[in-house]
């Protein structure tokens, strides 16, 4: 089989590596080996090139993910900070879940591939992770990831319960509509025109925001809005420029350079439930993620 004809299996390939690694760039790389490896070795006889290449990636992916420390989200790594309490030091970019962009026609269930569930599929071990990832998620039969997986279709089901039972609940996240659309529109109005009431005013009570790499985060409207007032965390002048992460919405935050242009910052992504902003994580190393939108 050409290497063309691999090519065709890539974007979903993209997607299953990344459930499984929490990473863009690594996700990347694993179907990149994993293209490689199933060119020089795959045999008609013994499976389809798809199932080929699924095997050879989840072997990959655990290989890779042997001795990695979890990903997570700042909520994973500690409580929430009382305002005021110091950033502490930036984490490296291996211990963070970070975004993905994937192609535009790339069919794919956007509560999969949202952080809040890739961060819960890293506190599964590794083949449970798989295994819950090819049942649930792309709906392959047991008999079919015992296969792939070279046990047993018994093993494959009790893995299954496991992870289910260990796999921590998400918040339901609003399906791309009018009614969203309409309110990142105010949500970017307001932070544009650096209106903090009425920004707060589309925040749950409960809403939560972080700043990757730093462990540091808050829970709560009060406190969001005491942080945006803060002299030191003025936005003022910044704009956001949409873009698609994860399936869902987020934001080139950018500010004004030295000669008046403006220069990425940070790159924004927004959850929203019931009408509301219910989550933004600012991951602040925006230059380390733009090669994600160029390739």
């Amino acid at each position: 089989m050409s290497s063309t004809d691999l090519e065709q299996y890539r974007a979903e390939l993209t997607g299953y590596c990344y459930r499984m690694l929490g990473s863009g760039f690594e996700a990347e790389d694993a179907v990149q080996e994993s293209l490689l490896r199933a060119w020089r070795t795959h045999d008609p006889q013994r499976s389809s090139a798809r199932t080929w290449l699924y095997r050879i990636a989840t072997t990959v992916c655990l290989d890779m993910l042997r001795g990695a420390q979890r990903r997570a989200m700042a909520m994973d790594l500690g409580p929430a900070v009382e305002l005021g309490e110091p950033f502490g030091t930036p984490l490296p970019p291996s211990r963070w879940v970070e975004p993905i962009v994937l192609p535009e026609d790339h069919a794919v269930r956007r509560e999969t591939i949202r952080l809040a569930f890739i961060a819960a599929l890293q506190h599964l071990p590794p083949k449970q992770r798989a295994v819950l990832i090819l049942r649930d998620v792309l709906a392959w039969s047991a008999q079919e990831v015992a296969g792939l997986l070279e046990t047993s279709v018994a093993g494959v089901n009790s893995a299954l319960q496991r992870a289910r039972a260990t796999l921590p609940a998400t918040t339901p996240v609003d399906p791309p509509d009018h009614a969203q659309r309409e309110l990142l529109e105010r949500y970017v109005a307001a932070f544009e025109r650096h209106d903090i009431e009425s920004l707060v005013k589309l925040l749950h009570e409960d809403a939560t925001t972080s700043m990757p790499p730093f462990a540091w985060w808050l829970r709560g409207r009060d406190q969001i809005r005491l942080a945006m007032l803060a002299p030191e965390a003025s936005c003022e002048g910044a704009r956001l420029v949409p873009v698609t992460v994860n399936g869902g919405p987020a934001f080139w935050q950018t500010r004004p350079g030295p000669d008046g242009r403006h220069e990425r910052f940070a790159l924004v992504v927004v959850e929203t439930s019931g009408g509301l902003i219910t989550d933004t994580i600012t991951y602040l190393e925006a230059d380390r993620l733009a090669p994600l939108f160029a390739r």
